[in-house]
């Protein structure tokens, strides 16, 4: 069973389980691209990494007839200073969980540990413009972000990649997620793209399951369109939709 609505311009669909979730995000991602590589041969995709995209991950790893060896896969940050030998590296968390075993035609990873961050943020923004993704898939912070795009997130920069402050919040999440023993171990700093190069793929799927998560669907959702909480943009588009399960939409009015 689900629930289908409208926020705005946002379409919002409310799934029984994250397993559900998953697999529909899934679905529909593969959806695209297979009409994206019948008309152009090929398709890219920016993908993001976390616990909270497992589900989506395994069911897309799953999913028959994806043509991965047409497809190029980007994703949307690394912390800055990590080379992805790390274990905690988000670059590691894509080659694990995704690129090592459906085997693309290409992955571009952000390489957080290059002595010139800036001509790496050049070069990773030419090949995202030379490849221009058709999709890109997300999720929201426990704190409302985008990607690393903390509170008060920047949407109206022109840049498309750029090195961002990380809240104690957002590091915070990263502890309780297990990726790190204690907030002293989690950078400082990190390489995301923008808000504005998130939201310029023509369809963006927000996956964002869990419990954890559900303050920050309910503030994206029912509260004002604001830099205070970055997700709250996301209902402004209407090439975007936002795949909820029962736990993260449970602080919601509708379901009252």
């Amino acid at each position: 069973m689900t629930k289908s609505m409208k926020v705005e311009r946002m379409q919002v669909t409310i799934y029984d389980s994250n397993e559900a979730l998953g697999a529909a995000a899934a679905n529909d991602l593969a959806e695209i691209l297979d009409a994206a590589i019948a008309e152009r041969g090929e398709a890219s995709i920016i993908v993001a990494t976390g616990n909270s995209q497992l589900s989506f991950i395994k069911a897309l790893r799953a999913k028959p007839g994806v043509r991965w060896d047409k497809i190029t896969v980007f994703h949307l940050d690394e912390y800055l200073g990590i080379s992805n030998q790390y274990s905690f590296s988000l670059q590691r968390w894509a080659l694990d969980q995704l690129i090592n075993v459906v085997h693309p035609d290409k992955f571009y990873g952000i390489r957080g540990d290059t002595p010139d961050i800036e001509a790496e943020m050049a070069h990773y923004a030419a090949l995202l413009d030379a490849h221009d993704p058709i999709a890109c898939v997300l999720g929201i912070g426990e704190n409302g972000h985008l990607a690393f795009n903390d509170p008060p997130a920047d949407f109206n920069t022109e840049k498309t990649i750029q090195i961002v402050p990380l809240a104690e919040r957002s590091r915070q999440q990263q502890v309780g997620e297990g990726h790190f023993k204690s907030l002293d171990q989690v950078p400082q700093q990190a390489i995301s793209l923008t808000v504005p190069a998130l939201l310029k793929p023509q369809h963006v799927l927000a996956v964002v399951p869990e419990s954890r998560k559900a303050p920050s669907v309910k503030a994206a959702l029912e509260g004002p369109i604001t830099p205070d909480c970055p997700a709250s943009i996301l209902r402004t588009f209407a090439h975007v939709k936002l795949y909820l399960d029962l736990d993260s939409a449970s602080m919601l009015r509708q379901l009252a």
